[in-house]
This record gives structure tokens, C-alpha cells and sequence, in this order.
């Protein structure tokens, strides 16, 4: 099958979504539960980690850590949203910096402005979009970032979104009551990929979807930890500490075997760290090469990164010929769930 399609369907009976790009799984979101990253809670600060840099904070459905202790004292009640997942060692992490992300809106509290995304180039579609938002809201009470999908997208569409999102945050963000708890919901994995998914010309709703398009196959593949590509192959194994990365030639016994499996892999990696839930520390052994070659690997894996939804920091290498990333954890580890 070629070309793009959105699939919202179900698996494992939960609401999930997948994208298909030339018949190839690109992207998964399944049920996020209710710690995930984009939920707002009500909290009360515990204590102070000392060495840390941050607290604990607790609510009804569990506890947080917040990387921060400046006006935070035992005892206050503050708001806070998620911003990664946490494991059965690990408490999620949340902060103070609230955001309510939309298909072609920001709203950001915590920053005042309105700005455009920086994909959005022509000057005149700039221009147009700032006019269309400051015309239609005499006053803007909060920030606002107008996101690439604005870039093709109508006025109405831009506007009903800009309301919708501006709504939800005074609704969060007037809420005088001090009851801890969940406040604002992480968004649903169809409304996730309406979000993000902004340029599919297909889209497929039916029940079975999933099925007709061969993705229980294509999810069944990710619980298996070698990859195949062209001639070569790598592992992908989490452990308590990192994610693993093992790069092997494979049958390729030619002089450039170790380079073509390691810039294959390096094209590939986001893409299968993004649908199994990998974030943390990431350490790849790549395959043998020159050390003259390295530098072009690590071109090809900060250009791979640079075009992911997920940040991730290219950290350097070790003196071992390692490579390691630090990769953001907004995703769940559905695959261990």
C-alpha cells in the first residue's frame, strides 16, 4: 500500500491510532492512562529531595517529582502537568509550566506572546495568521504558539481551535477550589493523532480497521528485539538502567558492511524507539568501522532525531566507541504494560 493513512481503531479493547506510511507502521498511540504526559493535577509538595534539585509532590492518584524547589514550600497546593512517564522505580515528572497543546495551538500561560512556528516560512502566511488572531480576540489572555498545521489549515479551523483551547485553559486555571486530584485529562489517543497527524489524506474509522491493513502484525513485530534492515539487523533491549542498542552487519562480510548497518539503523532507531515507548538514556554499539566514519554517523543520526515528534539529544560518545542519547519519555512502554 503507498502513500499516508490514519487508522483509529482499538487494541486489546482500548481506543488506539495508527499511521501508515507505504504500508509501514510510522506511528502508534494507545491508551495513555491517567499519569500521563499533558495531564494537569492539583498537588500538595511533600519534602525536599535533598541533592535532587526538586520535591515530591502527592495527589489521590499517586505521587509526582518536580525538578524544582524555588517558591515550592511543604504543604502547598499548586498545579502541575506531567511531562514524562515514570515506571515501577521511577515517579513521573511534572512542572509548573503549563501548556495546552492543540492540532494548531499552544496556549502557554506562562508566556505571553503570540508567535508562529518556525516552519512556517513565507512571510506573508506569517503575517496573515497574526492578523487573523489579533482581529479576532481583542484581548489574547494568555501566550500562544500557532503550530505548522496553521499553514494550510482555513481561518474557521484556526480560529475554533484557538477558542477551544484559550476555554479549556481559563477553565483550568480559574478553578479556585484547592482540592488535589486530576484537573484536566491527557487527550485520547484519536484526538492524540488528530493533534499530530496534520497532513494524512486518508482516514479509516471502521471497527476492524486495524486488522485490514495488517497492524496486528506490524505491532506483533515490535515485541521481537531485533530489527531487520536490508542486510543487517540491531536489537533493541530496555533494561532498568538504558536502552540497549546492538548493531550487527548481519551476512554483509564487505569492506563498508559495519557503515551501511550503522547509518541504516541510525535512519530507522527513531522510528522504533517512538512505537515501543523508549525513552531515557538510549546506548548504541554500533557495528565496527573507521573511527574517520564516525562523524558521518552522527550526522545521520542528529538529521534522523532532528525529523522525530520526540526530542532526543545527541550526548556524544564514549571513549569506549559507544554512542549515547538522552530521549524525552512521552510515550508509554505499552509493549511491558
Amino acid at each position: 500500500m503507498k502513500g499516508k493513512i490514519a487508522l483509529l481503531d482499538n487494541f486489546e479493547g482500548k481506543e488506539a491510532a495508527a499511521l501508515l506510511i507505504d504500508g509501514k507502521l510510522h506511528d502508534f498511540f494507545t491508551e495513555p492512562g491517567m499519569k500521563a504526559p499533558g495531564a494537569i493535577f492539583r498537588v500538595k509538595v511533600k519534602h525536599q529531595l535533598k541533592g535532587s534539585g526538586g520535591v515530591f509532590v502527592e495527589s489521590p492518584d499517586g505521587d509526582f517529582f518536580l525538578h524544582q524547589t524555588s517558591s515550592i514550600t511543604p504543604g502547598k497546593v499548586i498545579l502541575v502537568q506531567v511531562t514524562s512517564y515514570g515506571d515501577s522505580e521511577k515517579l513521573p515528572r511534572v512542572s509548573t509550566k503549563i501548556l495546552f497543546k492543540s492540532r494548531y495551538v499552544i496556549v502557554t500561560p506562562s508566556a505571553d506572546g503570540l508567535n508562529i512556528a518556525k516552519s512556517i516560512q513565507d512571510i506573508d502566511r506569517k503575517s496573515q495568521l497574526k492578523q487573523l488572531v489579533t482581529e479576532e480576540f481583542e484581548h489574547i489572555p494568555y501566550g500562544m504558539i500557532l503550530r505548522s498545521a496553521c499553514a494550510l489549515a482555513s481561518d474557521n479551523e484556526i480560529i475554533d481551535d484557538c477558542r477551544n483551547m484559550i476555554s479549556a485553559a481559563q477553565n483550568v486555571l480559574s478553578d479556585e477550589h484547592n482540592q488535589i486530584g486530576l484537573v484536566y485529562r491527557a487527550q485520547s489517543p484519536h484526538q492524540m493523532a488528530w493533534r499530530e497527524w496534520s497532513d494524512i489524506p486518508s482516514v479509516d474509522k471502521r471497527n476492524g480497521a486495524f486488522s485490514d491493513y495488517g497492524v496486528l502484525e506490524l505491532i506483533d513485530e515490535l515485541k521481537d528485539p531485533k530489527v531487520i534492515i536490508n542486510n543487517s539487523n540491531y536489537y533493541i533491549e530496555s533494561t532498568k538502567a538504558f536502552v540497549a542498542i546492538d548493531v550487527n552487519t548481519g551476512g554483509d562480510m564487505s569492506f563498508a558492511a559495519g557503515l551501511k548497518a550503522n547509518l541504516a539503523m541510525a535512519k530507522d532507531l527513531p522510528r522504533q524507539l517512538r512505537l515501543r515507548g523508549l525513552g531515557g538514556q538510549v546506548v548504541i554499539d554500533p557495528a565496527p568501522m573507521s573511527r574517520r566514519d564516525r562523524k558521518t554517523l552522527e550526522n545521520v543520526i542528529k538529521s534522523s532525531l532532528r525529523k522525530d515528534t520526540i526530542e532526543t539529544n545527541f550526548v556524544g560518545w564514549t571513549s569506549m566507541g559507544l554512542i549515547e542519547l538522552q530521549r524525552a519519555r512521552i510515550r508509554p512502554n505499552w509493549l511491558t504494560l
